[in-house]
């Protein structure tokens, strides 16, 4: 992903979050409008199509961490600050208020909080596929 110099900008108004954190719920944005079938339009097309809400990116949160980062992703959200799923909430309305997100007006930090637990969905129901070769 491009260095952004906003996002610069972001960290040094709340340093709470790592620099690499927002980049993450980019990345997790993208991928969560993918799972979603929600993939982004031109920008005079409805902003509603693809609007995610906030339980929905946390769970591309959780899907996309997992898979980029397997059993080390609670490890490496706790090197960034994020420590519960109100924080990614945080981290998207810093984002919003640098105009480098937007949201809707039922949107609301509240969406992010307490909706489930980073431990449990990161390390206790943490799943290795197996794909069995010429099983049947």
């Amino acid at each position: 992903m491009m260095h952004h110099p906003k996002l610069d900008e972001v960290v040094r108004r709340d340093p709470r979050y790592a620099y690499e954190a927002y980049e993450f719920v980019f990345d997790a944005l993208a991928h969560t409008q993918k799972m979603l079938g929600r993939t982004a339009l031109p920008e005079a097309q409805a902003e509603q199509d693809h609007h995610v809400s906030g339980p929905q990116l946390l769970d591309g949160i959780r899907d996309l961490a997992l898979r980029e980062f397997g059993l080390m992703a609670r490890t490496v959200f706790r090197l960034w600050g994020i420590n519960n799923t109100a924080d990614f909430g945080e981290i998207v309305f810093n984002l919003v208020e640098a105009n480098l997100m937007s949201k809707t007006a039922e949107d609301d930090r509240h969406d992010f909080r307490d909706v489930y637990d980073l431990d449990q969905a990161l390390v206790r129901d943490y799943r290795i596929e197996l794909k069995e070769e010429g099983s049947s």
